[in-house]
């Protein structure tokens, strides 16, 4: 079988493939590190807005506790009231702790997919340059 010169070699056409992908990987890295660049912006502007509602809240059930206190002071000793109020906002803590902890554990690793994905990327792409050489 003799090949004319408008068609590529199964060497040449290996080797375009090669440099594409490795052009393609490039291009993708740098997408990904402008989204990223971009995903982090707006994502430290949000948490400082955030932060500053969750200073605000907690200011707030500051507020809510003290008047908590000053109500039940009405019917009881002052000290037994914060004693009161305290125990409550223990508890209710506790609470959040536990079920935080619970959600927390059933977090999968966020990287394993990732890895897993690319493993399966250079997988085909072996299975593809070995089956260009047969």
């Amino acid at each position: 079988m003799t090949h004319s010169k408008t068609e590529p070699s199964m060497g040449e056409l290996v080797s375009q493939l090669s440099e594409q992908t490795s052009r393609l990987v490039r291009d993708e890295m740098r997408l990904a590190q402008k989204e990223m660049q971009e995903s982090a912006k707006h994502a430290g502007l949000g948490a400082g807005m955030v932060g500053a509602a969750a200073l605000l809240s907690v200011l707030g059930l500051a507020t809510l506790i003290a008047g908590a206190v000053a109500a039940l002071a009405l019917a009881l000793p002052v000290w037994l009231s914060a004693v009161i109020v305290a125990v409550v906002v223990f508890a209710a803590a506790g609470i959040a702790a536990l079920v935080g902890k619970k959600q927390a554990e059933q977090v999968p690793p966020p990287a394993a997919q990732s890895v897993d994905s690319v493993k399966s990327d250079i997988d085909e792409i072996k299975v593809a340059r070995h089956g260009s050489r047969t």
